[in-house]
C-alpha cells in the first residue's frame, strides 16, 4: 500500500514539476467561440453584475451591511460587478469589435494598435486588461466575509435547512 501511495505521490510531484518547469502562456482573459458561446458568455457577464447589485441591495435593505462579515460580501459584490464590466468591455474589444490588433515584440513586449488608430482605444484596452485588479479584491473580500460569518456562527451551531 505505501509503495503504491509513495509512486503516486512521486506521479504527482513530478506532474507538479513539470507544470511549474514549462509553464504556458496563461491568459486573464479567454476568447469565446462565434457567435452563441460569446453571447451567452456576455450575458452571463450582465447577469452577474445584476445579481450583485440585487445582492447589494437586499444586504443594505435588511441592514446586514452594519456587522463585518455582510459589510464585507457587500464590498465583494461591488468589485464583481466592476469586475464583470472589465470583462465584458475587453470581450467586447477583442471579439464583438475587433479594433485592436495585439502584437507580441518580445517576451516582455506587447504592441497594441486600435482600428481607427486612436490613443484613448489603446490606453482604454490596457487599463481593461487589468482585470486582476478587481478580481482578485473581490475573491480576498469574500474570502474575509465568509470567515467572519463562519467566526461569529460557527459551523456546529448553524441550523440546517429545509
Amino acid at each position: 500500500m505505501s509503495t503504491v501511495g509513495s509512486r503516486v505521490s512521486y506521479a504527482l510531484l513530478m506532474a507538479a514539476g513539470m507544470t511549474l518547469a514549462a509553464p504556458g502562456p496563461v491568459f486573464a482573459t479567454q476568447a469565446h467561440g462565434d457567435p452563441e458561446g460569446l453571447y451567452v458568455h456576455q450575458m452571463s457577464h450582465l447577469f452577474l453584475a445584476y445579481s450583485m447589485g440585487l445582492l447589494i441591495y437586499w444586504l443594505r435593505r435588511r441592514g446586514l451591511v452594519l456587522t463585518g462579515g455582510w459589510r464585507n460580501l457587500q464590498y465583494s459584490a461591488l468589485f464583481f460587478i466592476f469586475w464583470t464590466i472589465d470583462a465584458f468591455t475587453v470581450h467586447l474589444m477583442d471579439e464583438q469589435y475587433p479594433i485592436i490588433q495585439v502584437a507580441r515584440r518580445d517576451d516582455w513586449m506587447l504592441q497594441i494598435d486600435s482600428i481607427p488608430d486612436v490613443d484613448w482605444i489603446k490606453g482604454l484596452y490596457y487599463l481593461v486588461k487589468l482585470d486582476h485588479l478587481f478580481c482578485v479584491p473581490a475573491l480576498f473580500l469574500l474570502y474575509l466575509g465568509l470567515k467572519q460569518l463562519l467566526k461569529r456562527h460557527p459551523a456546529d451551531e448553524v441550523p440546517a435547512g429545509p
